[in-house]
C-alpha cells in the first residue's frame, strides 16, 4: 500500500511549497494529485516552465480519476498552503483559477458522487460505502494573514493532522482512494516580514494591493445596491473546536440566503445565512448591524458598524459589539484583520456568554452599508490610526534623550569658578575652614 508521508517525498514536498509561493500573486495555484495506486498517472507527462493548465487540461488529467476501480476521491481545499506529496504523485504548478474555482462543480457533474463534506474530522466516525463512489470534500483550516509566524506553523500542523487523519485512517480500512490538493484562489504574499508593519500603514511608501479574485457579496433595494461586503477570508471556529469557513461560501459559491438583510438611510443589517455549513449546525446565521448618525462634533454624518451577531440553529444567540469600526457617511470601511483576538487592530468583543464560544477571523475586510454610488465602494476610511506603535516609541525615546541633554546642559551651566587662586610667587594661600 502506497505510504503517503514518506521521506523521499520530501524534495518534492519543498519544490511544490516554493512553486506555491509564486504563484500566489498571479491567478493560478498549485495542485497536487496522489493515489494509493501507483500507476494512476503518467509521471512522465512533461509540464513546461511557466504553463499554466487550462480547466481543458486539468479535464483531461483528472479522468483516471473516473476510470479507476476504486472511485473514491478526497477533495483538500485550501487558501494558501500546500505541503503534502506521496510516491505517486502529479505535481501541477499551476492551475487557472476558474478551473479550481468550480472544481466541486465539475466533479459534481462527471460522475454519480456521495458527497460528503468533512469540517469537523472524526474519521471513527465516517462511514465509506465502498460500493458506491464517494466525493470526500474537506475545507481546511485557513491561514489568517498578518499573524507570527509561530500562528502559521501551528495552523499548517494542524491541517498535516487532519490529512494524516484521514487517508491514513482510509489506509487502514483497505479502502483505495485518489487525492486532489489545490487551493480555490490564490491569495497575496506580503513583502513585509514583521506583525507591526503588516498591520499598519507604511508611512514612506505603499505597495501595490492585488485586485480582488472574486466581487464583493452584495445587498440590492429594487435596482439599486445598498450594502457591499468583501473579505479574503471569512471564518468562524465554535467552541474552539469546530472551524467553519464560510469564504466560499459567501463569495465565491454564493451559497448564503441574503433575503433577511435590510437597507434604509438611518438603520442596515447584513443578515447572511447558512444552511448546514458543518455536520453538528443545521442552520446559522450572522448579521452585520450599522448605524448612520449625524455628529456635531465633526459636523458630519458617520456609518458605524455597532454589533455583530450569531444566531444557530435559531436558538443559541451570541452577540459581539464592535471597536473603532467607523468611517464617514460617504465612505466605505477597510481594515486588514477583524476579529476577536486581542492581536487585531479592530475587535469583536463578546457581549454575553455564548458569544464566548465563538472566535471570528476575518482579513481584508471591506464594508459599506450607505451612500453606494456607480455600484462599488467609496474610498475606504482604514482602521488603522495615523500614529503607529513605531512612531510613539520614537517620540518618546526623543523626549527622553532631549531630556537627558537639558540635564546635561543645566548641570554644566551650575559648574562655578574658584574666587581665589594660589600665587607661586607670593605667600602660600590659606583658606579658612569657615569658608
Amino acid at each position: 500500500m502506497t505510504q503517503l508521508y514518506s521521506a523521499a517525498a520530501a524534495p518534492l514536498v519543498c519544490t511544490l511549497a516554493v512553486l506555491f509561493k509564486m504563484s500566489l500573486s498571479v491567478d493560478h495555484v498549485p495542485m497536487l494529485l496522489w493515489s494509493t495506486q501507483r500507476s494512476q498517472w503518467n509521471l512522465d507527462t512533461a509540464l513546461h516552465e511557466g504553463h499554466v493548465v487550462s480547466a481543458q487540461e486539468l479535464t483531461v488529467l483528472l479522468q483516471p480519476v473516473f476510470t479507476q476501480n476504486s472511485r473514491n476521491l478526497i477533495l483538500f481545499l485550501h487558501d494558501t498552503e500546500i505541503l503534502q506529496s506521496s510516491p505517486s504523485s502529479l505535481v501541477l504548478p499551476a492551475v487557472d483559477c476558474e478551473a479550481t474555482k468550480y472544481l466541486l462543480s465539475f466533479l459534481l457533474e462527471s460522475g454519480y458522487w456521495k458527497l460528503t463534506n468533512i469540517t469537523n474530522l472524526d474519521v471513527s466516525q465516517l462511514e465509506v460505502n465502498t460500493s458506491e463512489p464517494n466525493l470526500l470534500v474537506v475545507q481546511l483550516q485557513p491561514l489568517v494573514s498578518g499573524l507570527n509566524e509561530i500562528s502559521t506553523l501551528e495552523a499548517v500542523a494542524e491541517n498535516e493532522k487532519i490529512i494524516g487523519r484521514l487517508t491514513m485512517d482510509l489506509q487502514e480500512r483497505g479502502i483505495h482512494f485518489s487525492v486532489i490538493y489545490t487551493a480555490v484562489r490564490p491569495s497575496r504574499i506580503s513583502r513585509r516580514t514583521d506583525v507591526v508593519r503588516e498591520l499598519r500603514r507604511q508611512l514612506m511608501a505603499t505597495e501595490e494591493d492585488d485586485s480582488l479574485s472574486y466581487p464583493p457579496l452584495n445587498v440590492t433595494a429594487g435596482n439599486d445596491i445598498c450594502i457591499l461586503f468583501y473579505a479574503s477570508n471569512f471564518s468562524l471556529k465554535a467552541n474552539s473546536s469546530v472551524l467553519i469557513d464560510l469564504t466560499n461560501a459567501t463569495f465565491v459559491m454564493q451559497n448564503v440566503d441574503i433575503s433577511s438583510s435590510e437597507c434604509s438611510d438611518i438603520n442596515t443589517t447584513l443578515s447572511l445565512k447558512y444552511t448546514k455549513p458543518v455536520n453538528g449546525i443545521s442552520s446559522l446565521e450572522i448579521r452585520f448591524l450599522m448605524t448612520n448618525k449625524f455628529y456635531g462634533g465633526s459636523a458630519r454624518n458617520w456609518s458605524t458598524l455597532d454589533s455583530v451577531e450569531i444566531v444557530q440553529d435559531g436558538e443559541k444567540f451570541a452577540k459581539f459589539n464592535v471597536s473603532v469600526i467607523s468611517a464617514p457617511a460617504e465612505y466605505s470601511f477597510h481594515c486588514q484583520l477583524v476579529g476577536t483576538s486581542n492581536l487585531y487592530p479592530a475587535r469583536l468583543i463578546p457581549s454575553n456568554n455564548e458569544a464566548k464560544n465563538w472566535d471570528v477571523f476575518i482579513s481584508r475586510l471591506q464594508i459599506q452599508g450607505f451612500n453606494i454610488e456607480n455600484n462599488q465602494f467609496s474610498y475606504a476610511s482604514d482602521c488603522t490610526g495615523f500614529f503607529t506603535p513605531g512612531i510613539w516609541m520614537g517620540l518618546v525615546t526623543s523626549i527622553i534623550l532631549l531630556w537627558i541633554l537639558a540635564y546635561g546642559i543645566h548641570m554644566i551651566m551650575q559648574l562655578t569658578t574658584n574666587s581665589r587662586f594660589d600665587d607661586p610667587k607670593g605667600a602660600a594661600l590659606s583658606v579658612p575652614q569657615t569658608e
